[in-house]
């Protein structure tokens, strides 16, 4: 039998008092857009120097959270605002959005591999990043056949630093590719429409008495209808050779797995905003459980999926030696078993029965 608890947020039964309408979206559009100039202001006091201060860091983390907000609520709630004004808005945030995820994106993904890699050998031959697993890499040394584990340290070391040098120059790059965003003429523009909308929020005629509420729900729907066509049976199996496969060959292009998943985090973002739009100020404490188990499921599943990617890239680098390559095969195909384990958890999150507050 599913496991039951309580949907507090539940867009159809959680709100109490008046109907939210097009003005409970203008007020949560507004909140957002104050939330982005205040990051913005945090973002300028604190500087950003070749890594970036812990300020400006978190400054741009605020950044990109409010401007995902916006844009969320845009393509949710797109037939209560000016079609015009919406579609010019909603790439732009996305672009701020995305460039200012990369340098982070990189960081966490360097981090990921070489934590991995030091859980797989052992090895103490390249310093293991923050936080690393000491206990989990002591228990897999432990288990793993002696001729095999040797082989897999022995590369280990070049593996991580290769992957180490690949990844930060890739880290350094998407840095100054971010300074040089927010000091662009495009980000200017897109700052002062992100002001104008802290006060001003173009909604249509008929918005102030629309119900925000059907809306909401046909951005759950799309969600469930998503969520429905994945593969949750083949989520449920420990091992998926298909993926290994496709990931180990010549072929650079993405795993075809793994876009319907990626598909639906983007989706329940979408459902979680919309949720946070409907509920209001208040409503926005309240944490669905079931949702954020399954979020953050997917998010992990976005970081394996994207690690394991890039460990074999890596592999495809000319001239590497065996036991290099060997390495970086044995790291791609633990992250994809991560995959596996976030499908994993995200069907044993989602298939949780939800019973609406009445």
């Amino acid at each position: 039998m599913a496991q039951q608890h309580l949907d507090p947020t539940d867009p159809r039964s959680r709100r109490v008092g008046p109907d939210p309408t097009g003005d409970a979206l203008a007020g949560y559009l507004r909140a957002q857009a104050t939330e982005f100039l205040r990051a913005l202001r945090l973002h300028r006091e604190t500087g950003a120097g070749a890594n970036g201060s812990e300020g400006s860091v978190e400054a741009a983390r605020a950044l990109r959270r409010s401007a995902r907000r916006i844009s969320a609520s845009l393509h949710t709630f797109q037939s209560l605002l000016d079609t015009d004004w919406s579609e010019a808005m909603r790439p732009e945030l996305a672009w701020v959005s995305g460039t200012l995820a990369m340098e982070h994106a990189y960081t966490a993904r360097l981090e990921r591999l070489l934590t991995a890699l030091h859980r797989l050998s052992g090895s103490t031959a390249f310093p293991a990043p923050t936080g690393a697993r000491v206990g989990a890499a002591a228990s897999a040394k432990a288990g793993a056949p002696a001729q095999e584990r040797g082989n897999l340290t022995v590369g280990a070391a070049k593996a991580g630093a290769l992957l180490d040098r690949q990844l930060t120059l890739a880290r350094t790059r998407a840095h100054s590719t971010a300074l040089q965003a927010l000091g662009s003429s495009r980000f200017h523009a897109i700052a002062d429409k992100v002001a104008v909308l802290a006060s001003e929020v173009p909604l249509t005629r008929t918005a102030g008495a629309t119900d925000l509420r059907p809306l909401a729900t046909a951005a759950q729907d799309r969600l469930t209808d998503a969520v429905t066509a994945l593969p949750l049976v083949t989520a449920g199996n420990p091992y998926n050779a298909a993926a290994l496969v496709h990931g180990l060959s010549p072929d650079t292009v993405p795993h075809p797995q793994d876009a319907p998943w990626h598909q639906v985090r983007l989706l329940l973002r979408l459902h979680r905003y919309a949720r946070e739009a409907v509920s209001g100020p208040k409503g926005n404490a309240v944490v669905d459980l079931r949702l954020l188990s399954a979020g953050q499921a997917l998010n992990r599943h976005r970081d394996a999926s994207e690690a394991a990617a890039a460990a074999a890239q890596a592999a495809r680098t000319p001239r590497i030696a065996p036991a290099t390559a060997y390495a970086l095969g044995v790291l791609h195909a633990d992250q994809r078993h991560e995959v596996e384990a976030a499908r994993f958890a995200f069907q044993q999150a989602w298939q949780k029965e939800t019973v609406s507050a009445s």
